[in-house]
This record gives structure tokens, C-alpha cells and sequence, in this order.
């Protein structure tokens, strides 16, 4: 057991360092040569990059935010299972005591790229990575945080409105798919985390400020947020 702690540890860590990479920033500037942190809500997720950028780096980003929580999940599984259980894969089974390492690692995803190590502890809001890690950690819950997330943007076109949706949602997907109550502990504070990020994207709600969703397109004016530090950068310049 105390092996079990010491590389659920070592591998959360890991979880946090890697799904800290901010791709959204890195395919934005690379595609776009745009710093999505200065434009629309300054949010470095798919959203924004798709608002600010266009529809091909918002795929990129999208794939690589899914992609670094889900191989993550998929490594530590299997890493573990190998260093502290004898490569017995099956005890670390979500409904299992031992499945609680794999969602203290779930965690660690979502930490890590709502608290970015590369961005001074800034970053996205957890839906795309949390939604890659679900995918390794249980795939029907996966799936039950997909359903609900068109469920709500479907007809709004609020992808806020589907990731709050999406989020409050997820221990009870966990519950209802057999995880015992230890492993939804660690969950659950994810899902606290990613509502908490979403904060600013409520009150837009509240206010009937929020922006549906919608697509960059070649032409499109400057995003006010990035005309406004412009100028004020050229003031301060001067």
C-alpha cells in the first residue's frame, strides 16, 4: 500500500507538470500568431482559440487538451499498476478502493491546466482535459459528461452553460457508475475546481452578457479586449 501512495503520488504530479502544457496558448500564437490571453476572454481553451483564431486551431487544441489528460490516465494506469501492484491492472478498476488512485491522478489533470506551472499558475478551464481524462479513468462517464454537455449547448449555443452542466454532473455519473465513495472524493473537487473557473462565465449568464459560440472568420474586426491594451500599450510608450 504504501508503494500504491508513493507512485499514485509520483504520477498525479506528473498529471499536473503535463496537462499543465498550455497548447491552446501555443497553437494560437503558432497558427495565428494571436496570444489568446489578450483576446475575447483571454481563456487559452478551444473556445476562445475558436473565437479568436479559427476553426483549424481550435481542432489542434482541442485534440491536444483531450489527448495529454487521456494518455496521461492511460500511462499512469498501466505505470502503476506495474511499479505498486505487480502489473495487476484490474486493481486499479474505478470500483475498487484501489480505482481512488486514478481519480486522486484525474485530479492532478484538472489542476494542472486550470493551474498552469508554465503561466504562473493561470490557464484553461478544465473541460477538454477533464473530459480526456474522464475517457481513461471510467469511458461511460465519459460519455454521460458528453451527453449532458449537448444536451445544454445544443439548443443555447452556451458552451459555458454545457461545461457548468457538465461539471456538476460528474460525481453523480461517478456514483452512478459504482465508484465507492473514497474515489469520488477526488472527483468531486474536480468538478468544484472547474465550476469554480467557470465563475466569471456565470455572471455573464446571470446577466445575459455571455457570447454563444461561434467561429473566427478571415476579416473579422480585433477583439475589443486587444484593441484596448493595444492603446494602452501605446500610451504608456509614449
Amino acid at each position: 500500500m504504501d508503494a500504491l501512495v508513493l507512485w499514485t503520488a509520483v504520477f498525479t504530479i506528473g498529471a499536473y507538470l503535463v496537462c499543465g502544457i498550455p497548447f491552446g496558448l501555443i497553437i494560437a500564437i503558432a497558427m495565428g500568431h494571436v496570444d489568446v490571453r489578450t483576446v475575447g476572454s483571454g481563456n487559452i481553451g478551444t473556445t476562445n482559440v475558436a473565437r479568436e483564431v479559427g476553426k483549424g486551431a481550435a481542432a489542434a487544441t482541442l485534440l491536444c487538451d483531450v489527448g495529454k489528460g487521456l494518455v496521461w490516465m492511460i500511462v499512469a494506469r498501466y505505470a502503476v499498476a506495474a511499479l505498486a501492484l505487480s502489473g495487476d491492472v484490474a486493481s486499479l478498476d474505478h470500483t475498487t478502493v484501489l480505482g481512488t488512485a486514478m481519480s486522486v491522478v484525474f485530479l492532478g489533470c484538472i489542476c494542472g491546466h486550470v493551474f498552469s506551472p508554465y503561466l504562473h499558475f493561470h490557464g484553461g478551464k478544465g473541460i477538454a482535459v477533464g473530459f480526456g481524462a474522464a475517457l481513461g479513468l471510467c469511458w461511460p462517464v465519459a460519455l454521460g459528461l458528453l451527453a449532458v454537455f449537448v444536451v445544454f449547448v445544443a439548443p443555447t449555443r452556451y458552451v459555458s452553460a454545457g461545461s457548468l452542466a457538465a461539471a456538476a454532473s460528474l460525481p453523480l455519473w461517478c456514483l452512478f457508475f459504482g465508484f465507492p465513495l473514497v474515489s469520488v472524493a477526488p472527483v468531486t473537487l474536480a468538478a468544484v475546481i472547474v465550476i469554480w473557473s467557470h465563475r466569471e462565465n456565470v455572471r455573464r449568464l446571470v446577466h445575459h452578457e455571455e457570447r454563444p459560440f461561434s467561429f473566427h472568420k478571415a476579416g473579422d474586426p480585433v477583439d475589443a479586449r486587444a484593441a484596448e491594451k493595444n492603446d494602452a500599450a501605446e500610451r504608456d510608450a509614449r
